[in-house]
């Protein structure tokens, strides 16, 4: 099974920069996207052979996410149920017989960490949904988790230390889900793998340099890593300040 996950930054604007030529390429059974920035009214994501679920923020032209996917799930979930959190579109839920799939945009801390407090409540939150769904069935999680969670994971981890998306307690966060039972598929698959990233500014030609931050991520129950055959990312796909990140499972 081939799983794709991308932060579009506006789909409607990604569309326009090639989004479908690469969706249609790399013919994913199941394909998340974050940062939709739209409303079912603004845009028509259809696919031929696809179903869509869209979640929209409350506020125009923020956030959201969507999942395509060529099997029909058992049950869609919008949200994990806590209403401050659900407002903004970051989560979907998709039941399958022998798996969830959930797809996350996890909130940025902003500068001068102005969401932080707020980001780790989501955190704590997020994980022990998380772990509900996984005393029921393994779960394939995806998204853009705003965090480079090692040095390795951003080309300049001295100069960014403390910055958000590099700040101590939100890589605390991220360590504290990997040590309840998940694994990060990529640096499961690659632990070694340097300047591996999946996000650049648009600043000072970032992404032509390879000045980037690996913020994308697939992880999955601990319980089904022996399933993982590949995990890979996408930097030469354009269309986005992020690129697509991928997984290929056996389940």
């Amino acid at each position: 099974m081939r799983c794709i996950s991308w932060n579009v930054n506006g789909i409607r604007a990604c569309i326009n920069k090639g989004f479908y030529d690469f969706f249609q390429e790399i013919d994913a059974d199941i394909f998340c996207i974050q940062e939709t920035k739209c409303q079912p009214d603004q845009v028509d994501l259809s696919m031929k052979g696809y179903m869509v679920y869209l979640n929209s923020a409350e506020r125009k032209g923020y956030s959201g996410t969507a999942i395509y996917t060529k099997k029909k799930p058992i049950n869609v979930t919008y949200g994990i149920g806590i209403e401050e959190h659900d407002k903004e579109g970051r989560v979907i839920t998709l039941e399958f017989e022998n798996f969830y799939l959930v797809t996350i945009y996890t909130p940025n801390s902003k500068r001068e960490l102005e969401r932080l407090e707020y980001r780790q409540i989501w955190e704590d939150e997020i994980r022990r949904y998380l772990l509900e769904l996984d005393s029921k069935k393994p779960v394939i999680m995806c998204g853009d988790l705003n965090v480079a969670h090692n040095e390795i994971d951003l080309k300049n981890p001295k100069t960014n230390r403390g910055n958000a998306g590099f700040t101590d307690e939100e890589r605390e966060k991220m360590t504290e889900l990997l040590k309840v039972g998940f694994v990060d598929t990529y640096r499961y698959q690659y632990p070694d793998k340097e300047d591996a990233y999946t996000w650049w500014s648009y600043m000072g030609k970032a992404r032509e340099k390879n000045v980037g931050w690996r913020i994308d991520y697939f992880i999955v129950s601990d319980k089904i890593k022996d399933k993982i055959q590949d995990a890979t990312i996408y930097p030469e796909v354009y269309g986005s300040d992020h690129c697509p990140v991928g997984l290929e499972i056996d389940l």
